[in-house]
C-alpha cells in the first residue's frame, strides 16, 4: 500500500462561500475525525489529493500547518457531479497497527466458459478489515473456465494475510449469468410481418 505525503492548513473559514474561495485556490475543504478527538477543519491542495484519491484506500500522512503529522485514509469524498473535480473530502485518523474497516474493488482475470455467458459483480468492492498501513490495494479473482450458473463467494477470495472478511463467507461476489438467446424477439418480428402482409 502506498503513503502519500501532503501538506495541509487548518481552516477557520466555514461555509459556501468560503468552500468557494477555497476551491477557486485550487484547493479542496475536508475534515480530520476519530479516536474520538475533535473534528479538525483542513484545506489541501486539489491536484495532490486528486493524484492521491486515484488509489483506493490510499494513506495519506497529512503534515498539519508544519506542526504535527497524522496518518489518514479517505471516507467520503464529494465530487462536482457534472465537472469531476473534488468538492470536499473527509479523512479518517489512523493509527499504524490499528485495524480499520474499508472497501476494497475486485478485479478479475481469465475467461469464462465458451458460450457468450455474462459475468455478473454482485459486489463491486469486498468489505474487509485490514491494519490501516497495510490496506490491500484490489483483491483479483481467476474467472477462468466458469459456466452459467456459477459464483464465487467472499469466503472463496484469496485475502493477503492479516486481511479479514467483515461480510458473511457466503456472500455472493461474482456469478456467471447464460446468454440470453435472441430467437424468440426474431419469431416476434417475423410473425408481425406475416400479420401485416
Amino acid at each position: 500500500m502506498s503513503e502519500v505525503k501532503i501538506a495541509a492548513s487548518t481552516r477557520t473559514e466555514f461555509g459556501k462561500g468560503a468552500a468557494r474561495r477555497i476551491r477557486r485556490a485550487n484547493q479542496v475543504p475536508g475534515v480530520l475525525y476519530g479516536h474520538g478527538s475533535d473534528p479538525i477543519h483542513l484545506t489541501l491542495p486539489g491536484h495532490e489529493l486528486l493524484l492521491a484519491l486515484r488509489t483506493p484506500n490510499v494513506l495519506i500522512s497529512l503534515d498539519i500547518d508544519g506542526k504535527t503529522s497524522e496518518l489518514a485514509i479517505p471516507k467520503d469524498v464529494q465530487r462536482d457531479p457534472l465537472k469531476g473535480f473534488l468538492e470536499h473530502v473527509d479523512l479518517q485518523l489512523v493509527q499504524r497497527g490499528e485495524k480499520v474497516s474499508v472497501e476494497i474493488p475486485v478485479h478479475t482475470e481469465g475467461e469464462l466458459a465458451p458460450g457468450g455467458n455474462l459475468l455478473e459483480h454482485v459486489l463491486n468492492a469486498l468489505p474487509v478489515e485490514a491494519e490501516a498501513t497495510h490496506i490491500p490495494e484490489s483483491v483479483t479473482v481467476s474467472v477462468e473456465g466458469l459456466e452459467a450458473g456459477a459464483s464465487v463467494l467472499a469466503k472463496d477470495i484469496p485475502l493477503p494475510k492479516g486481511t479479514t472478511l467483515t461480510v458473511d463467507g457466503d456472500a455472493v461476489v461474482l456469478q456467471v449469468l447464460a446468454a440470453q438467446a435472441e430467437e424468440p424477439a426474431a419469431d416476434a418480428e417475423a410473425g408481425d410481418e406475416a400479420a401485416e402482409a
